[in-house]
């Protein structure tokens, strides 16, 4: 059985659900959706889940902390964690000023996760969840170091890098009958007994 670790670029699969409009699917068991994507002759080792916390408004914050609980109830799953920065932004045309956020790290906890997975033999197939360019170099490096390991994107909804098709040894498309087969249950029982409840605007 070849070994697989899958790598999930948090906000990449987000806004590719957001601009798809699939709301439904942002209560997803990401351990249910590696599963489903692998092969007969594979087994997932682990699976990598990279955001970052979003503090504001305090409603998306509350429904990405209960999504983080149900994450946590996983086996063998872990989250790392980068920076959701805001920026004030001036509009150079009617000098109106309005904040915008965005997410730092990912990428970087990415590497260094699919790097350091490689070089202490973790995988022998990487399942990279993520349309995001900026991984083509360790990819790059991974297949120069490792030329037996295989590492396998996978596209959100919504999402397509031809850098990254272009390095990868497979691409995949995630589509939406492994999302609908891939949800969470409306609650989710953590190990304590705390029920955890889907939130009405994810339904």
């Amino acid at each position: 059985m070849k070994r697989v670790i899958a790598y999930i670029d948090g906000f990449n699969l987000y806004f590719g659900l957001r601009d798809k409009g699939w709301k439904r699917f942002y209560w997803l068991n990401l351990r249910q959706v590696a599963l489903h994507l692998l092969r007969p002759y594979q087994t997932l080792a682990a699976t990598k889940y990279f955001t970052s916390i979003v503090t504001a408004p305090p409603d998306k914050n509350r429904r990405q902390a209960t999504f983080l609980e149900a994450l946590g109830t996983l086996p063998d799953f872990s989250i790392y964690y980068g920076h959701y920065l805001a920026d004030t932004v001036t509009c150079r045309k009617c000098s109106h000023t309005y904040t915008t956020h965005r997410e730092k790290m990912t990428d970087v906890n990415i590497a260094t996760e699919l790097l350091s997975d490689a070089f202490t033999d973790r995988f022998d197939v990487a399942l990279l969840i993520s349309a995001d360019s900026d991984l083509v170099g360790p990819i790059q490096r991974v297949r120069l170091l490792f030329p037996d390991k295989r590492v396998v994107v996978v596209f959100p909804p919504a999402r397509h890098s031809n850098a990254l098709k272009s390095i990868a040894h497979a691409c995949l498309h995630l589509d939406r009958a492994t999302l609908v087969k891939s949800v969470f249950p409306d609650q989710v029982v953590k190990p304590d007994g705390f029920v955890l409840h889907r939130p009405a605007e994810w339904r």
